[in-house]
């Protein structure tokens, strides 16, 4: 089944007798998404829930599917991005926006993994802790309650969107825009402060 044509996948999935394809389909994601799951907190059912939604995203998709890698394989990826995406939103369903905004009742350093430096000399690390003391300021400060709860959840938590929208009881273009207009505002904030975002991660980065 695995050693299918890429050329065959796409005739019999859109033939008009796809039934068999997508059985083979099923099996194929069924195998690889329960191995490649295994070191999560899954269940069987969990597994087959989701095959079920990737067959239909990939069905969606053929028409992207250009060939530069064997069918299977660009199938298994959708499969393990659908399980993913969905892990990561149980994993913040029961987390409140009111539980997010400890950072800035923290006395402790709570810079993002991702602004940090692996192995930060003294200088830079007494360095990063205070801008990310003004940065947590400025937005505490300068930016209304929901800009807050968006940007704090999103980008300093890493929340999904999709989560996240429905949390905060909003559609998804209305959160994109909540952030953007949040960023524009810290940015203004940042360099009214003298610096430039640039300035910034350059700290960061060094």
């Amino acid at each position: 089944m695995s050693q299918k044509t890429n050329e065959a996948w796409l005739s019999e999935l859109r033939g008009p007798e796809s039934a068999k394809a997508l059985s083979d389909l099923h099996a194929l994601l069924l195998r690889g998404m329960g191995y490649a799951l295994r070191r999560y907190d899954v269940t069987e059912q969990d597994v087959e829930d989701f095959v079920q939604e990737a067959q239909l995203k990939i069905l969606d998709n053929l028409d992207r599917f250009r060939g530069e890698s064997r069918f299977t394989t660009w199938a298994h990826k959708i499969g393990i991005r659908v399980a993913l995406t969905e892990l990561r939103r149980r994993r913040w369903r029961d987390v409140s926006l009111q539980d997010l905004e400890s950072p800035f009742e923290d006395e402790g350093d709570f810079t993002p993994a991702i602004l940090t430096h692996p192995a930060p000399s003294p200088e830079d690390q007494v360095t990063q802790q205070t801008l990310m003391a003004l940065i947590f300021k400025l937005i505490q400060e300068s930016l209304t309650d929901r800009q807050r709860e968006a940007i704090t959840a999103a980008v300093i938590h890493g929340m999904p969107l999709d989560e996240l929208a429905r949390k905060m009881n909003t559609k998804r273009n209305a959160l994109y825009k909540l952030i953007y207009d949040a960023r524009q505002r810290l940015k203004r904030e940042v360099m009214d402060q003298g610096l430039s975002p640039e300035d910034i991660l350059a700290v960061f980065e060094s």
